[in-house]
């Protein structure tokens, strides 16, 4: 079975990371899909946060990473896969990712949204935050891989 797993990931965290590894074990195939959202700005480019995530998951042989622009479910049907993972930190995130799934369902009925949680530690953890940490040259080293680590270093280097 082939699980599609998308995001902005900008950058991927260890939060996301738990997310990816276990659905790593649950299918055949997972693959985590970075969505171009037009509505953002992110820091980092489709480039840059595609091969962030395939150095932190090259040790996970069965996980794919690709980049898409649109509907979620357009790229999955064009990905084939039959289920989409969605990350849960707290209950807060509940209510919009049911909201999304009933949605998507609409959209293509044969297409299942499964929940899975990170663990406790890390369920405090968006990009966002690693972000405005990395920003003021706070310590991140628990939040994100180390490649990810090095590009918000160089990202938020001062300028001399």
């Amino acid at each position: 079975m082939i699980a599609l797993y998308p995001g902005s990931f900008d950058p991927v965290t260890y939060g996301h990371l738990d997310i990816i590894e276990s659905a790593s074990r649950m299918f055949d195939r997972t693959i985590v899909s970075i969505l171009k959202n037009p509505n953002k700005t992110p820091l980092f480019s489709l480039e840059q946060r595609q091969a962030q995530i395939r150095t932190a998951t090259a040790h996970l042989p069965n996980i794919e990473v690709t980049t898409f622009w649109g509907l979620t479910v357009t790229h999955a049907r064009q990905q084939n896969a039959q289920v989409l993972i969605r990350g849960l930190r707290a209950i807060s995130d509940f209510e919009f990712e049911l909201q999304m799934a009933h949605t998507n369902k609409t959209l293509e009925p044969d297409l299942d949204t499964i929940f899975l949680a990170c663990s406790n530690q890390h369920s405090f953890l968006s990009s966002s935050v690693v972000k405005e940490i990395a920003r003021y040259g706070g310590p991140i080293d628990h939040l994100v891989p180390p490649n990810v680590k090095q590009d918000l270093e160089t990202a938020f280097a001062p300028l001399d």
